[in-house]
């Protein structure tokens, strides 16, 4: 098959695909005589693995890793499960930071319960004050402030 269809079939873009080439994330694939590239369902399988960690927000560093236990097999598989765990441990801290993202949103919105006019805007009276060093809704003392203590 030629990279479009390869694209087509895999959901991933064209551009990407040379990348993880270049990147020899994906193995070199054949030529035709024309020069087109040719893939095989090789390179269809191992697009798909790439595209399916990368869908779990893995990053290629450890995308890589991945690869060379899945083409070595018998090696232990302690590593692997570590991996996972690390990449366990970044979900659940984003996580954490996005609850606390949305209880700072949640914050500021409480602070403007009405159609104003944008004078009359308590959100936009917080962002300003922040921006002056104040303490705001969503944040409380300034950062400053919070250091020195």
């Amino acid at each position: 098959m030629r990279i479009g269809e390869l694209a087509a079939a895999t959901g991933v873009e064209v551009e990407t695909i040379r990348y993880y080439e270049r990147e020899k994330l994906l193995a070199p694939p054949g030529r035709q005589s024309n020069g087109y590239r040719t893939y095989g369902k090789p390179h269809l399988e191992r697009l798909a693995f790439i595209r399916h960690c990368r869908a779990l927000d893995i990053s290629l560093a450890d995308v890589r890793r991945l690869l060379e236990f899945a083409d070595r097999p018998d090696r232990d598989c302690g590593d692997i499960d570590r991996l996972i765990d690390g990449q366990l441990t970044r979900v659940r801290a984003r996580l954490e930071s996005m609850r606390a993202l949305e209880r700072q949103l949640a914050e500021l919105r409480r602070s403007c319960d009405a159609n104003h006019v944008t004078r009359e805007c308590g959100i936009l009276h917080e962002l300003v004050a922040a921006a002056h060093g104040e303490a705001c809704a969503c944040h409380g003392e300034p950062q400053q402030k919070r250091r020195t203590k």
